[in-house]
């Protein structure tokens, strides 16, 4: 039985640590692998990146796999929270072998923050070690396959897209050949997800699948986002994350093919995108247990390739749909749900 998430490649686990109180609007979101670590990538498109050990991915380099992948609000201050999920994989002897003893290990968990800061009031209130070490210990606490939260919490807590309140989304596809790929995404972007002409999701014209909302209820719409800029500063920094996994075996090579293609399911879900203001970045985790279809040489990957992309435009679709509005001393954020009511689209 899948649920339509990232938990449905098997032996990854997600797990979120959200703060949304007291001047907080913001959280970390992690993505455990199975033990013995997943085969791992990373594609970076956007100009304003903040990242950490995305270096060891390159398929140049040593590392071969990680345990975890974190995202993080609290922009670069954010990224602490890598080292909450490193003390607790060191603490299972998970990570890179270093010396004699089993305990001598280094986890290496690759990390990208998106910019919440202040959105909750409190510039300093930003996700850090401790906050790291609840989401990995949540994740820890799921069973196989288990559903993954949506909407405002994790690394989404505090996210925006747009004029719109963001937050995390996930979705799921099993393919002919019976491998599963899967995306999860922080949607948190500079640009619109939102058509403003019509007001329908721009993820949703990509699927093909849209019933427009009544023109009295999207001019209604546009006066609340009007009403909600004059309250909220412009956002100065953003950035969408994803993570792009699938139980196939692939090279580290083919892994960052599979996280470069899916930055196109970005740009069919968010306009403009790709911006000096944003960072968006995706990851891609591999946990190696089917193999590709064979007869079809390389071109066998190009079937996870699109999936990729098409699974992070849907996740994007469902963060936005799933998230709640956010009326507080950092702004104001209408979420789409409450703008347009009943109206539920074609996602």
């Amino acid at each position: 039985m899948t649920v339509d998430a990232l938990t449905d490649v098997l032996g990854l686990r997600v797990g979120h640590a959200t703060r949304a109180e007291d001047g907080w609007l913001t959280g970390t979101t992690v993505v455990l692998a199975p033990e013995g670590g997943a085969t791992a990538a990373v594609d970076v498109r956007g100009g304003g990146p903040g990242t950490k050990e995305t270096d060891a991915l390159d398929p140049r380099n040593l590392v071969q796999k990680v345990e975890a992948v974190v995202l993080t609000g609290g922009s670069a201050y954010g990224l602490d929270s890598a080292s909450g999920v490193m003390a607790w994989l060191e603490e299972h002897g998970r990570g890179v072998r270093v010396g004699p003893d089993p305990a001598h290990v280094v986890p290496v968990v690759p990390a990208a923050c998106v910019f919440d800061l202040g959105r909750g009031g409190d510039f300093r209130a930003r996700p850090d070690a401790a906050t790291g070490r609840a989401a990995v210990e949540a994740a820890a606490a799921t069973g196989p396959g288990a559903p993954v939260a949506e909407g405002c919490v994790g690394a989404g807590t505090g996210a925006t897209v747009g004029l719109l309140k963001g937050g995390i989304g996930t979705a799921s596809t099993v393919l002919g050949s019976g491998i599963t790929v899967a995306a999860l995404v922080v949607a948190n972007a500079a640009g619109s997800a939102m058509d403003p002409g019509t007001g329908v999701l721009y993820g949703e014209l990509f699927e093909g699948r849209v019933t427009y909302p009544a023109p009295d209820i999207h001019e209604v719409a546009l006066r609340r986002l009007a009403e909600a800029a004059a309250k909220s500063p412009p956002p100065p920094l953003n950035t969408t994350l994803a993570v792009v996994a699938t139980d196939a075996d692939l090279t580290r090579a083919q892994a960052q093919k599979l996280a470069g293609t899916a930055h196109d399911g970005i740009a069919r879900a968010v306009r403009p995108v790709h911006l000096l203001n944003d960072g968006d970045t995706v990851f891609t985790l591999a946990t190696g247990t089917h193999t590709l279809p064979p007869g079809s040489g390389p071109l066998a990957l190009n079937e996870l390739l699109a999936a990729g992309a098409d699974l992070v435009t849907r996740a994007i679709v469902r963060a936005v749909r799933a998230a709640e509005s956010v009326d507080g001393p950092g702004g104001m954020w209408p979420s789409y749900g409450e703008l347009y009511g009943e109206f539920q689209g074609g996602a």
